[in-house]
């Protein structure tokens, strides 16, 4: 399968997309032109029971829902899309209003060195450094949910993310108290494995003696697994993992998961094997190994994933300690961070 997004743009496109009426197309159509829309072939043809759609919750996942705006606002801009030129401000007014970035996020928690003030970094928890790497500010498909939408509209003023390896390893080397950094986004596994390691070998190449764990946040396990497994630079991407391992460094994938079936098809048990295979600790958002969830799965197809990693699970413990982290980052949280 090769990868195939879908956006606003090309909604009509998509193959499953006569199961709508053409009111409910509409409503998404309208609710995408405030919040970004995308979507691709392989959760469309995996993760969506296309039967019941309307109560399924991958599709509500992915698909822009009209109750995300308010009556009002949505009868604004279904008025508006006529007439792009009123629809762009009308479209820009709503977004401002909507609090695009929560907790004063691009404004606290942003570090300076030299009064150069890093935007692309955050440092809210004394021993963890986030990294929003700027070409990893995109996903394979977006989420309703997300609190970080402003990344993806469009509108440049709101994207928060950073090019600058060198300064970060500046910072880092500054910053004695760092054990951990995050490569955050967006999703920083959409960026090709060369791209990332762009980021990666300075970190490495300086032979930090406080860091310790280098951890990605992802979703791309459940969005698409094929970066793991088929995409062309996949195996480039596992050296880079082998890279930080050898340079001894914990290195960790965040694994962003949100429904079971997103953990029940053999694609994502392929990858989730290689991972193992690697001894890459994988753990939830919450600090629990995915693995867990797989078990809890009720799709059929849950059984392919639990009976290939049974053998597995005990190689993966070392996830533990990061979890660990993750909470003692989150108690000390007060002495750095402004806001949440």
């Amino acid at each position: 399968m090769r990868y195939k997004a879908y956006n606003s743009k090309t909604l009509r496109d998509i193959p499953q997309i006569g199961r709508l009426t053409e009111r409910q197309i509409q409503d998404i159509a309208v609710a995408s032109t405030v919040f970004p829309f995308k979507v691709n072939n392989y959760v469309l043809d995996n993760l969506i029971e296309w039967e019941d759609f309307e109560n399924d919750p991958m599709f509500r996942l992915t698909f822009p829902q009209r109750e995300m705006l308010l009556p009002a606002q949505f009868e604004t801009v279904e008025a508006a899309m006529a007439d792009p030129e009123k629809l762009a401000e009308t479209v820009r007014h709503i977004r401002q209003s909507l609090n695009p970035n929560p907790a004063g996020q691009v404004e606290l928690n942003v570090p300076t060195i030299d009064g150069h003030r890093l935007m692309g970094l955050q440092h809210k928890y004394r021993e963890t450094v986030l990294f929003f790497p700027g070409r990893g500010q995109t996903c394979h498909a977006y989420c309703t949910f997300c609190f970080r939408w402003p990344q993806f509209v469009g509108m440049d003023e709101l994207v928060f993310g950073s090019n600058e390896a060198d300064l970060l390893v500046q910072y880092l080397k500054s910053q004695p108290e760092v054990t951990d950094i995050i490569f955050t986004g967006g999703d920083p596994l959409v960026m090709k494995a060369r791209v990332l390691a762009s980021y990666i070998r300075p970190i490495l190449e300086a032979k930090l003696p406080n860091l310790r764990a280098i951890r990605i946040g992802s979703k791309a396990l459940a969005y698409w697994p094929q970066r793991f497994v088929d995409d062309a630079d996949a195996d480039e991407l596992f050296s880079l993992f082998e890279e930080v391992k050898q340079a001894g460094k914990h290195l960790a994938l965040m694994a962003h998961f949100n429904h079971p079936r997103e953990l029940s098809t053999p694609k994502v048990a392929q990858a989730i094997e290689r991972l193992v295979g690697l001894n890459v600790a994988q753990t939830g958002r919450d600090g629990s190994h995915p693995l867990l969830h797989v078990r809890r799965a009720r799709h059929r197809r849950a059984a392919l994933v639990r009976g290939a990693t049974r053998g597995s699970m005990g190689r993966l413990q070392e996830c533990a300690p990061e979890s660990e982290r993750h909470r003692a980052d989150s108690a000390r949280s007060e002495h750095v961070m402004h806001a949440g």
